[in-house]
């Protein structure tokens, strides 16, 4: 008993074959949050506080800067042009990233 060819699989569905296979959704995500390294606030001393002072005075609307400053339980580091300094709500933005006074660490640029 002989069996028959059977015809070529489309191009299309072949391709599902190579897909890639997640057999737990958001397992990433949450591997990835889990490897996250939670840091404390740093408290800033009197002296830092006076030369954070000083960056902030001389920064200016349209320049680019390197801000650090803590988000979310870490601290990231964004440079880019100082876009908005709101001093009555205490807010720097740089580019689309609103920045609250009380969290900037660092000011270069």
């Amino acid at each position: 008993m002989a069996t028959k060819p059977r015809g070529k699989m489309p191009v299309s569905e072949r391709a599902k074959q190579f897909l890639p296979f997640a057999a737990l959704k958001g397992l990433p995500e949450a591997l990835a949050e889990k490897e996250k390294i939670i840091v404390p606030k740093i408290e800033l001393s009197e002296e830092m506080a006076q030369e954070l002072n000083q960056k902030f005075c001389q920064l200016k609307r349209g320049t680019v800067a390197t801000i650090t400053y803590f988000h979310e339980d870490e601290y990231l580091q964004i440079t880019g042009m100082v876009a908005l300094i709101d001093e009555p709500n205490r807010i720097l933005r740089i580019v689309d990233t609103k920045i609250p006074f009380d969290d900037v660490l660092d000011i270069n640029g």
